[in-house]
């Protein structure tokens, strides 16, 4: 994905065309970039071409089907990462102990409603964002450290106070340098399942950060219209 471009990129792998246009319409709705194929072949050139953030895989396709192509991404470096929910009928415990043991990270059944795949949708995304950064330890960025694994910041040798939600904001940002997250973006990846928070709840947030990060503040750009970023390397 374009660093500057703020989409989430899906693919989405289904032969009911119908079923398909119905789900990319729902989805792009939703904010997402959405690519479509019918075929497990076509689904994996198009994985490994464009490295999408998700892959919503059909397992009834002619040619491969969804298990194999779930099978052959895991296993290939360049698409391991790439987080895949499969969508089916099968309803058999077998078949979902199957679909989970080749490798898929969720599984949910047809039919299903829309707000229930996206929040499914959304808490994948929040684990791909920890995943990436599962061994980071810290971020350094001239007079400012941020210290992952003692969840703390300091500025020019000063111990900075944040709250969990301020910190977990810093971190995605400093995470990304120079990546442009929406606000929504935002807000997959720093709140809890049982936690609500809205989207002007982020700015409020972000003028806190600011506001207690003093001088580094200067690394926190808003993009107008769109959402926020870390600069890495921040204009005077």
């Amino acid at each position: 994905m374009d660093e500057a471009s703020p989409s989430i990129k899906i693919l989405l792998v289904e032969d009911d065309v119908s079923l398909q246009k119905s789900l990319a319409f729902i989805l792009e709705k939703e904010g997402f970039k959405v690519l479509c194929t019918q075929t497990g072949e076509e689904a994996i050139i198009i994985a490994r071409k464009e490295n999408p953030d998700l892959i919503l895989l059909d397992l009834v396709l002619p040619g491969i089907d969804g298990y194999k192509v779930c099978y052959i991404l895991k296993k290939e470096a360049q698409t391991a990462n790439i987080f895949i929910m499969m969508l089916t009928g099968k309803k058999k415990l077998e078949e979902i102990v199957l679909g989970l043991k080749e490798y898929a990270d969720d599984y949910i059944i047809k039919p299903f409603e829309p707000q229930i795949l996206i929040a499914r949708i959304h808490a994948l995304l929040r684990r791909k964002i920890k995943f990436e950064n599962r061994d980071r330890k810290s971020f350094e960025f001239g007079s400012l450290t941020i210290r992952l694994d003692a969840y703390e910041v300091i500025v020019e040798g000063e111990r900075i106070d944040l709250t969990k939600t301020e910190f977990d904001i810093l971190s995605l940002l400093a995470g990304k340098p120079n990546h442009v997250f929406t606000r929504s973006r935002i807000l997959d990846c720093v709140r809890e399942d049982n936690y609500s928070i809205t989207e002007r709840v982020v700015d409020y947030q972000v003028t806190g950060i600011r506001k207690k990060l003093g001088s580094a503040k200067k690394y926190i750009k808003t993009v107008r219209g769109v959402g926020y970023k870390f600069e890495s390397e921040p204009s005077p």
